[in-house]
C-alpha cells in the first residue's frame, strides 16, 4: 500500500476513534491553558518572535560559516565532530564509536533526531541494548511505538493506559497513581544510567561562538545520560545552529513557553566537550554528529527554506485542527503535524510524501502560533505548487485538474454540460472519496448564467 493510501486509511480510523479524541482534547486542553499563562509573561511577544525569525534567517543564509565555526570551537576543547549525509552514515558512525569502545549498552535522552535515523532499531539489530530515559519515550518504547508528538511522546495515552502498561510489564498495582508510576520508572532507570557504556542525546541548539550544544529538558534524564557514561554522542540536525551564547536568552524562554507553557524548562544544560582536566564530571569522550539527511534539499528551496527555522516546540501540532483529529502516528513520519507536512516531502521525497502538504485546512493557526514566525500554511501551498510543477501528482490527477482549470476559465465550457451530466460525474468519481462522510451537492439542471439569461428574456417579453 502506498504511503498516501495508508495515511488516508489511518486518518479515517483515528478521526472517528472517540476515546482517542477525548484523550487528545484533554491533554491539549491542559497545554493550551499552560501556554496562555506562559506567553502572558512576555513584555512584547511579537517583537521576540520577529527577533527569533531574523536570527534563524541569518543562520540559514550563512550556514556554511556558522557550522565550521561551531566545529572549530568544539574541537578546541577536545570534542570530535562527525558530518553525516544521511541515515545510513549516521547509524554507521555511531556503531563504529560503540564498537571501538567495546560498548554493549546505550542510555538515551529524548531526541527526535535519533528517531529520525531509527537508532533504537538499528542498535538492537546489532545486539546493542538501547534504552530511552525520558519517561514519555520510555513508555512508547515499552509499547513498541514511535513517539506520538514532538514534545510529548505519549500524549495519546491516559494515566489509566500507562498504569495498565506498568501493571503488565512490572507488576505495579493496576490503579497506581502517576507519582507511583514515575517512582517505579525512576527505580528501573537509575541502574541503567550507572552501568551504560554509551550516552546518546540530541541537542536543542548548537552554539557557534562557543562550540557548545544546549540541551533542554524537564526530568534531568539528559544530564544523567550525558554525565555517567564514559562516551557521549550527540546527534543534531545542521539547522539547529544559533550564532551566540547570548541568543539563548531569547531561544530558551521562547521554546519553553511555546512547548510547555513554562518560563524556562527545569533543566537547561550547556555542553562544550568532554570532561576537562580540572572537572570532576562528564564523559571521557564527546562526539557531535551533524546530520544533514535531506536538510540541504530544503535549504536549496529558497521559498521554503524557512521550514528549517523550526525549534521543535510542537506549538503548531497542538493548534492544528487536522492533527487534533487524526493524531501523530497517522502521519507515519518522525515530524508530524503542520511543520512535519512542510519539511518531510523535502527530507524524504516529494513523490512519496507530497500528500502531507494537502492534509491541512489552511486555516493559518499554525503560522499564528509559531514562535519563529514560519509562514507554515504558505509553505504547504508552495509544496503543492512544486508537486504539480514536477509532475508528482500522477497522470489522472493532472488530467482531471487540467480539465477543471480550463472549464473554470471559460464560461462556455462551464455551461457546455448540463446539471444531469455534472451530477452523474460527481456520483461516479467523488462519491467514495469526497462524499464518504458528506452529502453530495446537487448541481442545478441549468447554470446560473443560463437561468439569468432566461429571466432577462422573460422580463423583456
Amino acid at each position: 500500500m502506498k504511503t498516501a493510501e495508508k495515511f488516508l486509511e489511518k486518518s479515517d480510523e483515528k478521526a472517528f476513534d472517540l476515546p482517542h479524541r477525548k484523550t487528545i482534547n484533554f491533554n491539549i486542553g491542559k497545554y493550551n491553558t499552560a501556554v496562555e499563562r506562559g506567553l502572558s509573561k512576555f513584555e512584547n511577544l511579537e517583537a521576540s518572535k520577529k527577533k527569533a525569525h531574523v536570527i534563524k534567517w541569518r543562520v540559514m543564509e550563512n550556514l556554511d560559516k556558522f557550522l565550521p565555526e561551531f566545529e572549530s570551537n568544539f574541537q578546541r576543547r577536545g570534542g570530535k565532530v562527525i558530518w553525516a549525509n544521511d541515515t545510513a552514515e549516521a547509524q554507521q558512525e555511531i556503531l563504529n564509536i560503540i564498537k571501538r569502545n567495546g560498548g554493549k549498552t546505550v542510555i538515551k535522552s529524548k531526541s527526535m533526531t535519533t528517531e529520525e535515523i531509527h537508532l533504537n532499531e538499528f542498535l538492537e539489530s546489532n545486539q546493542i541494548e538501547s534504552l530511552e530515559s525520558d519517561l514519555g519515550e520510555y513508555i512508547v518504547q515499552l509499547l513498541g511505538q514511535a513517539p506520538y508528538h514532538i514534545v510529548t511522546p505519549a500524549m495519546h495515552l491516559s494515566a489509566t493506559d500507562i498504569a495498565e502498561l506498568f501493571h503488565e510489564k512490572f507488576g505495579t498495582p493496576i490503579d497506581a497513581t502517576p507519582p507511583q508510576l514515575v517512582q517505579k520508572a525512576r527505580e528501573l532507570l537509575r541502574e541503567k544510567y550507572l552501568n551504560a557504556d554509551i550516552g546518546i542525546s540530541g541537542g536543542n541548539f548548537l552554539i557557534a561562538d562557543t562550540g557548545s550544544i544546549a540541551v533542554t529538558e524537564n526530568e534531568g534524564n539528559a544530564r544523567l545520560s550525558t554525565t555517567f557514561p564514559k562516551i557521549h554522542i550527540a546527534i543534531v540536525g545542521i539547522e539547529k545552529i544559533i550564532p551566540s551564547m547570548a541568543d539563548l536568552d531569547l531561544f530558551w524562554p521562547i521554546l519553553a513557553s511555546h512547548g510547555t507553557g513554562q518560563n524556562l524548562t527545569v533543566y537547561n544544560t550547556i555542553l562544550s566537550g568532554p570532561r576537562q582536566p580540572n572537572e570532576t564530571d562528564g564523559p571521557e569522550e564527546m562526539y557531535v554528529i551533524l546530520l544533514d539527511n535531506g536538510r540541504t534539499n530544503l535549504l536549496a528551496q529558497k521559498d521554503q527554506r524557512q521550514g528549517l527555522y523550526c525549534i521543535r516546540c510542537g506549538a503548531c501540532l497542538n493548534a492544528c485542527p487536522v492533527y487534533k483529529n487524526i493524531g501523530g502516528h497517522t502521519y507515519d513520519t518522525t515530524y508530524s503535524g503542520p511543520i512535519g507536512s512542510v519539511i518531510t516531502p523535502h527530507l524524504k521525497g516529494m513523490e512519496e510524501f507530497k500528500h502531507l502538504s494537502y492534509a491541512s485546512s489552511l486555516c493559518g493557526k499554525c503560522s499564528e502560533v509559531c514562535p519563529v514566525k514560519i509562514d507554515i500554511h504558505k509553505m504547504l501551498l508552495l509544496n503543492r505548487r512544486d508537486a504539480a510543477a514536477t509532475h508528482e501528482n500522477g497522470k489522472v490527477e493532472e488530467l482531471g485538474w487540467g480539465m477543471f482549470s480550463r472549464m473554470m476559465q471559460k464560461r462556455k465550457w462551464m455551461d457546455f454540460f448540463g446539471g444531469k451530466f455534472k451530477n452523474m460525474m460527481l456520483k461516479t468519481f467523488f462519491k467514495k472519496s469526497w462524499g464518504k462522510y458528506r452529502e453530495m451537492p446537487k448541481v442545478a439542471d441549468k447554470s446560473f448564467a443560463k437561468q439569468w439569461e432566461e429571466l432577462k428574456k422573460s422580463r423583456e417579453s
